[in-house]
């Protein structure tokens, strides 16, 4: 049985399971749908050794050669990752567009009882469905939560999200803090697989309350944000963070903790500032970071560099209808009132 996506929505109502991407490794790792497991029936050297035999070999024999390698693979999947499953247990099973690779998985898994369903056209649907999404026009109002480097943007909406109120963390999603300092442990996704986190973002907002989204460049680090969200956002109303920059700094320190403690790393990036920065700023830069003077740096940083570059982006997308809240801490403890400031101030910007 082949089941049909209609929308990036349809997935979480679907109650499989589990999810399992037979594609190759290669394929898996630049996109799959959200919580699938890889189960290659072919990994990539055996599906270039197929590939290689139908075009220069005959179809015949690549089909013949590669049952045998998926009967072989699917084996060790039985016995190995789904070795535990229940009689029970229900798959939702795809691989890229035809359906040669999971119909096989497919046509084993039921020959054992277990209850394996198809996804009609594969992942090609699914991207098919999350470019659709991505380009539609987004179904709640948006607010953008603006503010220098620093002001705690993120950890703000984290807790706006936490208190019930619609949000799309856009770093969240593509796993990076937006700026040059901002990579993350693990890397970024791929493209294709943060448009794919995006789309259910999309798809679960309701239509009636607006959804903060903070204020990014079109770029986060190699993430690029989809042209109509980002043409969406720059028209939206906005809310400013205001806050003394002193306690920018203080609260950037904490939050790059990681970057903070790795010297090496942070020298790095600070070099790859020289393009925009005279020589005697770079070497300052990094003789605060040698000496362990982080809050001076960070503050430096965002007086000399982040903060002129922010006023230049506010004064293309800002029409000055929007909102300031202004704070003065931005403690760990100030933070969720702060939230609160934040949804309530979001609510009267797009009030009728």
């Amino acid at each position: 049985m082949s089941l049909v996506l209609r929308a990036v929505g349809d997935l979480a109502a679907l109650g499989f399971d589990d999810i399992i991407d037979v594609r190759s490794p290669s394929e898996f790792a630049e996109d799959h749908l959200p919580g699938a497991i890889n189960l290659p029936v072919l990994d990539d050297a055996e599906r270039a050794r197929v590939g290689t035999i139908y075009k220069q070999v005959s179809p015949f024999d690549a089909r013949k050669i590669g049952a045998a390698l998926v009967a072989g693979n699917a084996a060790r999947h039985l016995t190995g990752p789904l070795a535990d499953r229940p009689g029970g247990w229900r798959p939702l099973i795809y691989c890229w567009r035809g359906g040669q690779r999971s119909g096989s998985f497919a046509t084993i898994l039921r020959q054992v009882g277990w209850r394996a369903e198809l996804i009609e056209g594969g992942y090609k649907s699914w991207r098919r469905l999350v470019v659709e999404a991505v380009a539609a026009p987004v179904a709640a109002p948006i607010v953008v939560l603006d503010g220098n480097t620093g002001s705690a943007k993120t950890e703000i909406l984290q807790h706006c999200a936490l208190a019930g109120h619609q949000v799309i963390d856009l770093e969240g999603l593509a796993n990076h803090r937006g700026s040059l300092f901002g990579a993350r442990d693990g890397g970024q996704p791929g493209q294709k697989a943060f448009e794919g986190r995006l789309a259910l973002a999309l798809a679960a907002l309701d239509p009636a309350r607006p959804v903060l989204v903070e204020a990014e460049s079109s770029r986060i680090g190699a993430i690029s944000v989809p042209r109509g969200l980002w043409k969406a956002m720059c028209a939206a109303p906005r809310l400013h963070l205001a806050l003394p920059v002193e306690e920018r700094a203080r609260y950037l320190v904490r939050a790059y903790g990681d970057l903070a403690a790795d010297i090496g790393r942070l020298e790095t990036t600070i070099l790859r500032l020289r393009p925009m920065h005279a020589a005697q700023v770079i070497g300052r830069w990094i003789g605060l970071a040698h000496a362990g003077e982080v809050t001076q740096l960070a503050q430096e940083l965002m007086q000399q560099h982040y903060d002129p570059r922010y006023e230049k982006h506010r004064a293309r997308h800002d029409d000055g209808a929007g909102l300031r809240v202004v704070a003065d801490s931005l403690a760990a403890d100030a933070l969720p009132e702060l939230a609160a400031r934040v949804a309530a101030a979001a609510g009267r910007l797009v009030r009728p």
